[in-house]
C-alpha cells in the first residue's frame, strides 16, 4: 500500500497541510520526477531522441491516455458530487436543528427550556467534539446520542394543549427525526473514502502513463522536456483533486460546521 492509500497518513497529510503545499508537494514532485526520469533514460539510450518508435509509443500513449483521462474523470466528478452531498447533509442537519429551536417558542416555558437545553448541547457536542473526530476518520455517535434522546424524551412526555400547540408539535417531531436521519447519513461520509480499486487504478495509473512518454523521442531536449512536463503536471494536478477530495470533512476544502453556529442556532454560541 502506497502513502497516499493510508487512511490514516493522508488524513494527518491533509489536517497539517495546506492545499498549496500538497500541491507543490504533488503536482511539482510528479513533475520533477518525470523530468528526471525522461533525462535520464534519454542519456543512457540516446537512440530514443531519434524518435525510432514514435509511431507505436503514440497510438500506445493516446490509448492509455485516453483510458486513464476518462477513469480519473470519473473519480474527480464522483468525489467532487460526495463533497457537495456531503454540505447539503451538513446544511439540512443544521437547519432541522434550527427549526426545532424556532418551534420550540410555541411550547410553554419548562418543554422550550428543556428543548432548548437539549439541541444547545447537541450542536456543541455537532461542532466541539464530532467533527474533530470526523477530520481525524474517528467519526462517533456516543456524543450527540444523550442529546438527542432527551430532545426525544421531552417531546414524547409533552402532550399538546391547543390546535396551534398541536400544529408546532408535529413540526418539531418531524424535524427531530430528521436531525437523527441527517445525522447517521453525515457520519456515514465521514467513514467513506475511495474504494481501493479506484485508488490503484487513479495513482498506480500514473506510473505507467508518465513513463511511456519519456519513450516518444524528440531531437530537441528542451521540447523533450516540455512534453513531460506538461503531461506530469496534468496528471499531478488531478491526482492532487482526487487527495484533496477523497476526504469532506479532512483538509482545507472540507465541509465545515458553521451552518450549526448561523441563523437560531447562532443564540447557543452568545454568552
Amino acid at each position: 500500500m502506497s502513502a497516499l492509500d493510508s487512511p490514516h497518513l493522508s488524513l494527518w497529510l491533509l489536517n497539517h497541510f495546506s492545499t498549496f503545499t500538497l500541491a507543490v508537494v504533488i503536482v511539482g514532485g510528479t513533475i520533477l520526477l518525470a523530468v528526471g526520469g525522461s533525462v535520464l533514460l534519454r542519456r543512457k539510450y540516446p537512440s530514443v531522441a531519434r524518435g525510432e518508435h514514435n509511431e507505436m509509443v503514440g497510438v500506445t500513449l493516446g490509448m492509455f491516455g485516453a483510458i486513464y483521462g476518462i477513469i480519473l474523470a470519473f473519480v474527480i466528478v464522483t468525489l467532487w458530487t460526495q463533497l457537495e452531498d456531503t454540505q447539503t447533509i451538513v446544511a439540512s442537519e443544521a437547519t432541522d436543528a434550527a427549526l426545532i429551536a424556532r418551534d420550540a417558542a410555541a411550547f410553554p416555558a419548562p418543554v422550550r427550556a428543556g428543548l432548548d437545553t437539549a439541541m444547545n448541547g447537541y450542536v456543541h457536542a455537532v461542532v466541539e467534539d464530532q467533527w474533530p473526530r470526523m477530520r481525524t476518520g474517528d467519526p462517533s455517535y456516543g456524543a450527540t446520542e444523550s442529546h438527542l434522546r432527551s430532545a426525544f424524551q421531552v417531546l414524547q412526555e409533552y402532550d399538546p394543549k391547543s390546535q396551534s400547540e398541536q400544529v408546532f408539535y408535529e413540526e418539531a417531531v418531524n424535524h427531530l427525526n430528521d436531525v437523527a436521519s441527517q445525522r447517521r447519513a453525515r457520519i456515514t461520509m465521514a467513514r467513506q473514502e475511495l474504494p481501493s480499486l479506484l485508488q490503484v487504478l487513479a495513482f498506480g495509473g500514473a506510473l505507467v502513463l508518465i513513463p511511456l512518454t519519456f519513450l516518444y523521442g524528440m531531437r530537441k531536449l528542451r521540447v523533450q522536456i516540455l512534453f513531460v512536463a506538461s503531461v506530469a503536471g496534468l496528471v499531478g494536478f488531478s491526482l492532487l483533486l482526487v487527495f484533496v477530495l477523497d476526504r469532506p470533512f479532512a483538509g482545507e476544502l472540507s465541509v465545515t460546521p458553521a451552518p450549526f453556529r448561523e441563523g437560531a442556532l447562532a443564540q447557543y454560541w452568545t454568552g
